[in-house]
């Protein structure tokens, strides 16, 4: 697989509710952070996101898609200066989808998915990944109208299956919404800005040469790879690699190599029978006291003990509001 379809594996993002919001007059609803990502497109209308830790709040407009990947909390609004509600209050009948008609509606209508990923591991891949994905782009808006228009039918005119229609159109607005960022990026449309947005593996996906590098890290995890190995897997030097790998990606090669041998071997763990003798030299370990020092420098606990922490995590996250 490719590195974008690797990290969505290891996620195994579930798309947890899907649900259209139909706003009128002057709103402003706050939605607590969780982990998991949100997706949202913008049907008609505009109205204006604030992402906590994010400076300057950003006017959405008619056609305009936006991804929320660090579970952050944030607010929508007919105006940034407005007292925000609870989404909450708001979304209480969200449970089963629909669409969610707040204060008489017709101003402003989005819809949105909620997704929850699967592992202890996923703030670290989350964390990776800049605080808004914003999609304005005539473009981008237009690869996404059909699966906008499709999930907002499904919505409003519910049939059979139409909650498992929603599930899959939400799938496939997240991943499309992904391959659209890493396009922006690849053609200088996003760039290092104050929001970090050119920094994670995601911005580093759209390069030639740090992608590369990401590619034979995810397909060959065992290698016993070096920096130099690396650099001449690209055609780069070691040192030249090393600065781009780090400015780009937020980390340093061998970095990256390490995490992402550790969220490899946390989902073997949770989702195999394979004893740690196994999965340590399948992934380029030659000692387990090696492969259980480097996993609990990673991950915060023994191997022995991610299966009944990883257990914990997920059963902490159930039920957490839209």
């Amino acid at each position: 697989m490719d590195p974008l379809s690797d990290v969505l594996s290891l996620l195994q993002p579930r798309s947890h509710i899907s649900a259209g919001f139909d706003a009128g007059g002057d709103w402003s609803v706050a939605f607590t952070g969780n982990i998991g990502i949100k997706c949202y497109a913008i049907v008609s209308g505009q109205c204006w996101l604030s992402v906590e830790g994010v400076a300057q709040p950003v006017q959405l407009h008619a056609g305009d898609a936006f991804l929320l990947p660090t579970g952050k909390p944030f607010y929508v609004a007919s105006d940034p200066a407005l007292a925000p509600i609870p989404a909450r209050d708001v979304f209480s009948t969200a449970q089963r989808g629909g669409v969610i008609t707040h204060n008489g509606g017709g101003d402003v209508f989005m819809v949105g998915s909620r997704f929850e990923v699967e592992g202890k591991h996923a703030d670290i891949l989350l964390g990776m990944l800049p605080p808004i994905v914003h999609l304005q782009d005539k473009a981008d808006q237009s690869a996404l109208r059909w699966l906008v228009e499709r999930m907002m039918h499904e919505l409003r005119e519910p049939q059979p299956g139409s909650h498992l229609v929603a599930q899959h159109l939400a799938h496939l607005m997240l991943v499309q919404a992904l391959r659209l960022h890493i396009n922006r990026v690849a053609q200088g449309m996003v760039g290092m800005n104050s929001t970090g947005t050119g920094v994670g593996w995601l911005f580093a996906l759209a390069d030639k040469q740090i992608g590369a590098a990401i590619s034979a890290m995810h397909a060959w995890p065992a290698q016993s790879w070096t920096l130099q190995m690396l650099a001449a897997q690209i055609g780069m030097s070691r040192s030249s690699f090393a600065l781009k790998f780090k400015a780009m990606v937020g980390l340093a090669p061998m970095d990256y190599l390490t995490r992402w041998r550790m969220l490899l071997a946390s989902d073997k763990l949770v989702n195999s029978k394979d004893p740690i003798s196994v999965i340590a030299p399948a992934l380029g370990y030659e000692s387990e006291s090696a492969f259980s020092t480097a996993f609990k420098r990673i991950m915060g606990c023994s191997p022995r003990q991610y299966p009944r922490s990883a257990a914990a995590a997920k059963s902490s996250q159930a039920g957490l509001p839209i």
